[in-house]
């Protein structure tokens, strides 16, 4: 197939979806995780301890992050929106993933009803790019 890269490992991500500084677990939480073009990988919902099984992520193979000055990305990258009812809807872009890793995301949810002005607004996280 024209076009088409296959990658050769395989990394992971999950998360944690909560809410206050006490990091009480959300349950239900929508979250749908896409690659860096849109294309959906998965969408989940999160259990009572707030989190989901790893999901898989085709990555490159894990020398390539063990070599210094590679020309090509040693991770794939994912985005994350997570949302729940009367909560502030959080987008995360560009999380990183490596072989044979389990990239946990820790999604921080604000309740609406203490942010009456953001009804609207959304939570945009960015992540820079590692320098390796």
């Amino acid at each position: 197939m024209k076009g088409v890269i296959i990658l050769p490992a395989t990394g992971y991500i999950q998360v944690h979806a909560y809410t206050s500084y006490a990091q009480i677990p959300l349950e239900n939480v929508s979250v749908s995780i896409t690659a860096e073009d849109g294309t959906a990988i998965a969408l989940r919902l999160t259990d009572k301890n707030g989190s989901f099984a790893p999901v898989p992520i085709p990555v490159p193979d894990r020398a390539e992050s063990l070599t210094p000055d590679v020309s090509e990305q040693p991770f794939s990258t994912v985005n994350i929106i997570a949302r729940l009812r009367d909560y502030e809807q959080i987008f995360v872009d560009n999380v990183q993933i490596f072989a044979d890793v389990i990239t946990d995301q820790e999604l921080q949810m604000i309740p609406l009803s203490e942010l009456p002005e953001s009804r609207n607004k959304s939570e945009v996280f960015n992540t820079p790019r590692q320098n390796l």
